[in-house]
């Protein structure tokens, strides 16, 4: 349950005793009148007034608006009738919880104007009291101008603060979310590779054991070398998710096209000049998914690669002459899938052409924009 010193205004300075004197001071004003009908009038609108105020609180839309109205109308009726003005400083944090921009001057311009014609006028209407008290009225006056400003900047600044920060904290969880996907993916495409080499050299030597038992050895040590390998690439792939040189992975890609008898055809130049490590690093992931997904999948007897260093972009096509798949996208596996999205990352592209055989173009723009170390400091 919400406290009852809740219903004054937070941060704006003034400590909880002053407004609860700002509530008490009406009544001062109220009781001075001789009369019951003067003094029941008053106390009605007084706690109608705090009503109205509490209310615009809790109210939103054209409801909030005719709150706000009603208590900008006892306030007028206060100053004219007993000369109290104080009621003007609510007003002016109330007003002020109105975030719409609009809506906001509107009533500002209500409040200023009323509040100063409403004193001007309670000068001829109101006794001396009113008059010895002219330096509190003056200083309302200029706080009815100052403080709605100040605090509907302060109340937007904090909830622009509050929206950073949420959007600070989206943003952490996201790249928490991105970067397990992204070490999922490496994970599934360096071992995936790996293990389908394992596999194919495996079904080899189960041939060879009893027509070649020297080349069944070769090949189970080719095993063994690999998972080795494979061990060793897991662990520096989790250990500091170092990247991947293309030239080096198309090593590696010949020795699982020719293992897998499918005869590599690579065109190009995998040493690359002037093409950011990132982009390198996504790119090799990607061949290599490509590759395997050639060997497990396509049937095919050949396969070619070719690299195209272009002055504003990298182009790498893969292409075989297998038995080809469905392109499209709602049904595609996950290594396709993980693909577009790492290379989304670097703002690439990835076409699938199927038919007799399969293409898939990957392009990467390589002019990235950077800072100079002059432009940093």
């Amino acid at each position: 349950m919400q406290k009852w010193y809740n219903i004054f205004p937070k941060n704006t300075g003034l400590n909880i005793y002053i407004w609860i004197i700002f509530c008490m001071l009406p009544f001062y004003f109220i009781f001075r009148s001789s009369g019951w009908v003067e003094i029941s009038v008053g106390v009605a609108m007084i706690l109608v007034f705090f009503a109205a105020y509490r209310l615009t609180y809790l109210t939103k839309g054209w409801v909030n608006y005719v709150w706000v109205g009603i208590a900008i109308a006892i306030s007028i009726a206060m100053t004219i009738l007993f000369g109290f003005v104080y009621f003007a400083i609510f007003l002016s944090f109330m007003i002020a919880s109105v975030q719409h921009k609009v809506g906001f001057f509107t009533l500002y311009g209500i409040l200023v104007g009323s509040t100063i014609i409403t004193v001007n006028i309670a000068f001829f209407t109101q006794d001396q009291l009113f008059f010895t008290q002219f330096p509190f009225v003056l200083v309302s006056v200029i706080g009815v101008i100052l403080l709605p400003l100040n605090s509907y900047n302060r109340m937007k600044r904090e909830k622009l603060e509050g929206q950073l920060e949420y959007a600070q904290k989206r943003i952490s969880d996201l790249m928490v979310m991105e970067e397990r996907q992204r070490i999922a993916r490496d994970l599934h495409d360096t071992l995936g590779q790996k293990l389908s080499l394992i596999g194919l050299k495996s079904d080899l030597a189960a041939k060879l054991i009893a027509a070649n038992p020297d080349g069944a050895k070769n090949e189970l040590n080719d095993i063994n070398q690999t998972a080795r390998t494979a061990l060793k690439e897991v662990r520096e792939l989790v250990s500091d998710m170092r990247g991947t040189k293309l030239d080096e992975e198309i090593i590696h890609i010949r020795e699982l096209l020719h293992v897998a008898q499918i005869k590599p055809e690579i065109k190009g130049d995998p040493i690359l000049e002037n093409v950011p490590l990132l982009v390198e690093n996504v790119v090799s992931m990607c061949l290599k998914e490509a590759v395997t997904n050639v060997v497990k999948h396509s049937s095919a007897t050949r396969c070619k690669v070719m690299i195209e260093q272009l002055p504003k972009e990298l182009k790498v096509t893969i292409e075989d002459n297998g038995k080809g798949f469905t392109t499209d996208r709602s049904i595609e596996g996950n290594g396709l899938r993980g693909m577009r999205e790492r290379l989304e990352f670097v703002n690439g592209t990835l076409e699938v052409e199927s038919g007799l055989g399969t293409t898939i173009t990957i392009c990467v723009p390589t002019v990235l924009k950077q800072v100079s170390k002059g432009e940093a400091l």
